[in-house]
Order: C-alpha cells, then structure tokens, then sequence
C-alpha cells in the first residue's frame, strides 16, 4: 500500500515527470536517497509505468480526429485478434479500445484534413477484417482531458 510519503512523490512527480530526483526529493521532503529507492519501488510494483513525451499532433499538421466505433463478426473465432492486429499497423490509429456490449471496439484515428480522413478510411479502416458495422464520431473539442491521478 501506498504511504502518504508515496502519495506525495506521485502528485509531484505526476505533475512535473521532468523533475530530478534530487528536486523532487526536496519538495516531498525526503532525502534524496529515500526518494529514489520509493521511486525505486513505485517502478517494480508497476505504480509507475514509464514515463512518456506527449507529443501535440495538430503541430505536426494533422487537423482531423475521429472516434470509430466498430461492431465485428463474433461468428469469427479470432475476429478480435484479426481485426486488432490489422488496425495496429495503420500509423494514424492512435488508440484501439475494446469494449463489452453493443459495440466491440473504438479506434482513435487522427488526418491531416478531411480528403486524408475520407482516403484512409477507404483505404485503410474498410478493408480491416471482420467489420459488420461502423459508426464515425468527428471529434469537434476537447472538453477535459485530466492526465492526472487524485492521489
């Protein structure tokens, strides 16, 4: 379990990743050392998974998001599997989730502009396997994006 100490580290360390260990040791008010081996630690029990670049792709030209909900064949034995691992391999497919219920899977696809959009999704998501239906949801704004934990 988690010490207020550790709770502490995560909130700061959530908030600023690029801190040094040595700073981030200052503001928790611990020693330098204590920090490292909870961070240490916070690692090898998977608390911490990694820690990522965030890379904003509307700066790299792309303009265009889009939510696809996706109903596969279940008659398919490894319809899932299939369809996941043809999707992974489209670089514009940024997230793939899956789902109970209704819909089976949602992948986030981002394009340079709408003729991109309309190109790869012809090209690329139609002839993914296994598709009994789809439904588009063009992104339009981003409301909250919360990229931190209440710790």
């Amino acid at each position: 379990m988690l010490d207020d100490t550790d709770r502490r580290i995560l909130r700061l360390f959530q908030a600023d990743p690029s801190i040094s260990t040595a700073e981030l040791a200052e503001r928790a008010g611990v020693s330098a050392g204590a920090c490292w081996r909870r961070l240490e630690k916070l690692r090898s029990t998977g608390v911490i998974k990694g820690v990522e670049a965030v890379i904003d792709w509307r700066a790299l030209g792309y303009e265009v998001e889009v939510s696809l909900r996706v109903v596969l064949d279940k008659t398919v034995p490894r319809a899932f599997e299939d369809f996941s691992a043809a999707a992974r391999e489209v670089p514009e497919v940024l997230e793939i989730q899956s789902f109970l219920g209704r819909v089976d899977l949602r992948l986030s696809l981002i394009a340079r502009d709408m003729p991109h959009y309309q190109q790869l999704y012809r090209d690329r998501i139609l002839t993914l396997p296994h598709i009994v239906d789809i439904e588009a949801l063009m992104h339009v704004a981003r409301i909250q994006s919360q990229g931190t934990l209440p710790i």
